[in-house]
């Protein structure tokens, strides 16, 4: 089992290993869209990177980025992930909207 832990939103939450991020934090109401991506994002397949969180501690608790992600983030920091492409498989903390 695998803790996910919503620094923003105070949260913390209790996940099977091998669990989708963005599942998990749209399944315990936490909003991880900036407004634009409420209404363009594409659904959790990697495709439009609005779903970015920024991993506080745990990375290497998450699986590796895809290279959806890995292109969609190439400019940004390398705490950076797309919650839909992050399967957590143990202790992770993360920051929703950076």
């Amino acid at each position: 089992m695998a803790n996910i832990k919503f620094v923003n939103e105070d949260l913390e939450v209790v996940a099977a290993d091998g669990a989708n991020l963005r599942t998990k934090a749209l399944e315990n109401k936490v909003d991880i869209y900036k407004t634009w991506g409420k209404l363009t994002n594409c659904g959790g397949y990697g495709q439009c990177g609005t779903c970015i969180v920024e991993v506080v501690e745990g990375m290497e608790n998450l699986s590796p980025p895809t290279e959806a992600e890995k292109r969609k983030l190439r400019k940004k920091p390398d705490s950076y992930r797309l919650a839909c492409q992050a399967l957590v498989n143990g202790p992770v903390s993360v920051k929703t909207k950076p």
